[in-house]
């Protein structure tokens, strides 16, 4: 329950921020998250998709990687990092996957 409420509340935060059209960026420097990070260890994150215990997620598939994520936002640095709503905004790898990625639209 708890991991949930995390996702929920920073989606909200992401959200209005988005409404009123700040862009995550604008409050300051990208920071990528850390895979240690006690919010990425609960979503499975990893800096690269082909590293997923496939054990554990068997519905993973390496082309899931958080650039074709709805939560990834446009890269800021070269296509390798960008902010993800997931994450607070924190910087994630494009190469990257979570438990919460979403095929993106599109």
């Amino acid at each position: 329950m708890h991991k949930r409420r995390v996702i929920l509340l920073t989606i909200s935060a992401v959200t209005a921020a988005s409404a009123a059209g700040i862009p995550l960026h604008a409050f300051g420097a990208l920071q990528k998250i850390d895979p240690k990070d006690a919010q990425a260890v609960s979503l499975a994150y990893t800096d690269e998709t082909t590293t997923v215990d496939k054990k554990k997620f068997p519905k993973h598939d390496n082309t899931q990687t958080c650039s074709n994520c709805q939560f990834y936002q446009t890269a800021q640095e070269a296509g390798t990092i960008a902010p993800c709503t997931i994450f607070g905004g924190k910087g994630v790898a494009a190469k990257g996957w979570c438990s919460a990625w979403v095929k993106k639209a599109g």
